[in-house]
C-alpha cells in the first residue's frame, strides 16, 4: 500500500460519485426521460457524468427546449431518489473538517443537492456551489473558482476530490491540485490527477496548525 500526502487548508468536493452513489437514481430517470421524449433509452447510459444537465440536453438531443428538459429532470431527480447512498468513506472524511474547511461544488441543482446528501446521511455543507450559481459548467473552471473564493482560500491552497472527467478538467483549470475518485470511471480515464483513489474510505486527514494533510492511503 502506498501513502501520499497533500498539504492543503480547504477541498473542494463534488457530490455524485464524489460524496453521493446516485448513478442508478440518475440513469433511471434519464432512460425515463428518453423514453416520454421518444429517445433511445440506452443512449443514455454514454451521457457524460458531472457536467450541468442543460450541456447535456444541448449536446444529445439539440432538437428539444432545453428550459423545458430541465425543468422535467430537475423535478424527477428532486422526487426520485430510492438508491442513493454514500460513497464509502465520505461520511467519516466529512466528520473529520470544520465547516470552514470544505465546500461542495456540484453540477446539481441548488434544490437537488441538499436531498441527495440527506438521503445518503451526509452533513449538508455550510459553502455550496450549484449549478446556478455558475454562467459555465464544467469543464470551465467557474464553479471551482468560486467555491475557493467563497471560502476565502487561494485555488492553490485547496484540493479538489472529482470523479469525472469534466470535474477534473474545471479543477486543473482552476489552477487547483486533483485527486480523482473511481468510482465512476475507471483510472485510465482521470487524466491529469495528482492522485487517484478507489473511493473515500482510503483519505483520512492530519490536522495542523494551519490546515490540514490530505493522506492518502492507495493500493497503487
Amino acid at each position: 500500500m502506498a501513502e501520499h500526502t497533500f498539504r492543503a487548508s480547504a477541498i473542494l468536493f463534488d457530490m455524485d460519485g464524489v460524496l453521493v452513489n446516485s448513478k442508478p437514481a440518475i440513469e433511471r430517470i434519464l432512460q425515463r426521460w428518453a423514453l416520454v421524449r421518444g429517445l433511445d433509452p440506452a443512449a443514455t447510459l454514454h451521457f457524460p457524468h458531472g457536467q450541468k444537465t442543460s450541456d447535456t440536453i444541448r449536446a444529445f438531443a439539440p432538437h428539444l427546449n432545453v428550459a423545458e428538459e430541465v425543468a422535467w429532470l430537475d423535478a424527477e431527480e428532486e422526487r426520485d431518489l430510492e438508491g442513493i447512498t454514500a460513497i464509502p468513506g465520505a461520511a467519516a472524511l466529512l466528520a473529520q473538517l470544520h465547516p470552514t474547511d470544505w465546500a461542495l461544488v456540484t453540477s446539481a441543482g441548488r434544490d437537488l443537492a441538499p436531498r441527495r446528501l440527506a438521503t445518503a446521511g451526509l452533513p449538508l455543507p455550510a459553502t455550496m456551489v450549484a449549478g446556478e450559481s455558475v454562467t459555465r459548467g464544467k469543464p470551465a473552471p467557474e464553479g471551482y473558482l468560486l467555491g475557493a473564493k467563497l471560502l476565502g482560500r487561494r485555488p492553490d491552497e485547496c484540493v479538489v476530490l472529482e470523479d469525472a472527467p469534466a470535474g477534473i478538467e474545471a479543477g486543473i483549470a482552476a489552477g487547483i491540485r486533483v485527486i480523482g475518485v473511481a468510482t465512476t470511471y475507471p483510472r485510465s480515464r482521470l487524466h491529469g490527477c495528482a492522485a487517484i483513489v478507489n473511493d473515500l474510505s482510503e483519505i483520512s486527514t492530519r490536522r495542523e496548525a494551519q490546515g490540514f494533510t490530505l493522506v492518502l492511503h492507495t493500493h497503487e
